[in-house]
């Protein structure tokens, strides 16, 4: 079975700032030439994220406020004592979302839902520049 790799590259802001890669994502399958199978992008990296969710102004906030309730930036953290890099909470929160997503694709096209979208988190405490993995297993 055929297998295609390539990466994604941009730049962030952090903060958990939520990017739609779905555009991206699929022109990465477009490449691949590969008409069904399996879809995978992953980030090597431990703060930040994939996920699907309905892009909208909206949820956006919902998440960020999410987030921030269930691992605060105004916290100790262990990892911060350890490493004094202040990012502590984006650790954990790239640990809750994980690192990777697979979609399943027919005739070339990702299958995702109406109003769903692929999203990368950027969960670090400073601005990056982010490359993502992107696998495409089928035929």
């Amino acid at each position: 079975m055929p297998v295609y790799t390539t990466s994604l590259e941009f730049s962030t802001r952090g903060g958990s700032e939520i990017i739609d890669i779905t555009g991206r994502v699929q022109e990465s399958l477009t490449d691949s030439r590969l008409r069904e199978g399996l879809f995978t992008v992953f980030v090597p990296g431990s703060t930040g994220g994939v996920i699907t969710l309905e892009y909208e102004p909206g949820l956006m906030r919902d998440l960020g406020e999410a987030f921030e309730r269930l691992a605060p930036s105004g916290v100790a953290y262990h990892h911060d004592r350890t490493w004094g890099d202040g990012n502590g909470h984006s650790h954990v929160r790239a640990s809750l979302v994980g690192p990777s997503l697979s979609v399943p694709f027919r005739e070339g096209r990702l299958i995702l839902g109406t109003w769903q979208q692929i999203a990368f988190v950027d969960f670090d405490n400073r601005p990056r520049r982010r490359v993502l993995i992107v696998q495409v297993i089928g035929e």
